[in-house]
C-alpha cells in the first residue's frame, strides 16, 4: 500500500472537450504536456513518489506518460492505473487501445475497480483516486463534467489542489 500523504492523483478532459482534440501535435496540446512536465517534477520535488492516473483518452494518458518519463530520472517513482471497470477500452479506437495497453505495461500497480460499467463507475474511480491520495493535480476548463465533480470532491475531503487551465 502507498502512503496517502504521499499520492497525487489527477483529473482531466478527453479530447472531445480539449480545445485541439486529438491533434497532440497541436502547439496548445503540447504546452500543456510541457506544463505537466514541470508540475509533476515540482510534486515531487515537494515530496510525492506515488501517482494515480483514471487511464480515460486525453489528459489521464498525458499524466501517465509524463510521470513514466518522469520515473525514467526518478526511480522511485510509482504509477498507478485505477481503471473505472475492466471493459474501459473496449470501444475505444485501435491505437487509442494499443496506447492505454503500453502504460498499463509499465505501471507500477493496476486496480480494475469492477468488472464491468455502471453508470456510476467512473465517479467510484475518481473518488477511489482522491480517497487515496493528498493532492489533486487537474487539467480543467471551469465546465461542468466529471473534472469538475472530481475536483469539487477533493476539496470537500481537504486535497491539495493545483489547477492547470486549459
Amino acid at each position: 500500500m502507498y502512503d496517502r500523504e504521499l499520492s497525487c492523483c489527477f483529473t482531466g478532459h478527453r479530447p472531445v472537450k480539449l480545445p485541439w482534440g486529438n491533434n497532440e501535435a497541436d502547439e496548445r496540446c503540447l504546452a500543456l504536456k510541457d506544463e505537466l512536465s514541470q508540475r509533476l517534477m515540482g510534486i515531487y520535488e515537494s515530496g510525492y513518489r506515488h501517482f494515480i492516473s483514471g487511464m480515460a483518452i486525453g489528459c489521464d494518458f498525458y499524466f501517465a506518460e509524463a510521470v513514466l518519463a518522469l520515473r525514467e530520472i526518478h526511480s522511485d517513482i510509482s504509477l498507478e492505473a485505477a481503471i473505472p471497470c475492466g471493459t474501459q477500452p473496449d470501444k475505444w479506437a485501435r491505437s487509442q487501445r494499443i496506447r492505454y495497453n503500453e502504460i498499463l505495461d509499465a505501471c507500477n500497480n493496476v486496480n480494475v475497480l469492477q468488472v464491468n460499467y455502471t453508470s456510476d463507475c467512473m465517479m467510484r474511480r475518481n473518488r477511489y483516486m482522491v480517497d487515496n491520495s493528498s493532492l489533486l493535480l487537474a487539467c480543467y476548463d471551469g465546465k461542468p463534467g466529471g473534472t469538475m465533480n472530481t475536483i469539487l470532491y477533493a476539496k470537500r475531503q481537504g486535497l491539495k489542489t493545483i489547477i492547470i487551465e486549459v
